[in-house]
């Protein structure tokens, strides 16, 4: 019977260690800001801080897909095979946690190019 009052405990204390783990950064290639020159680093990763600093907005995408398959079942005449068609349209949103991923993975490529350049690069830290 004490199984039973711990069992919620231990869900509750897994979702809320979920909802607060900290977004790791995206792998994202220094070499795109390669032909940056210093300046050019520094108010790239500043227009990236001010971004995260402002709230991170979700980027909406949508798609149609089209679908053409092969599909059998029982019918009015019994077991057949037939050619299905399905269209699919709808929006897709990436969430927060995914957008502040990409940014933040497009800040450390910022930095290891500076570094690489020799960049005196003021690096700020994020606001929790």
């Amino acid at each position: 019977m004490k199984g039973l009052y711990s069992v919620p405990l231990v869900v509750v204390t897994l979702l809320l260690g979920a909802c607060a783990t900290t977004v790791k950064p995206t792998y994202v290639s220094p070499t795109q800001y390669q032909s940056l020159n210093c300046q050019q680093l520094q108010s790239e990763y500043n227009r990236i801080q001010l971004y995260i600093e402002n709230g991170v907005q979700t980027p909406k995408r949508t798609g149609v897909g089209l679908g053409v398959g092969l599909g059998g079942g029982w019918g009015r005449g019994g077991w057949g095979f037939g050619p299905t068609v399905s269209v699919n349209m709808g929006q897709s949103s990436n969430t927060k946690n995914t957008e502040l991923s990409r940014v933040l993975g497009q800040q450390e490529a910022i930095v290891q190019t500076a570094q690489f350049k020799n960049c005196p690069i003021i690096v700020s830290k994020k606001s929790s």
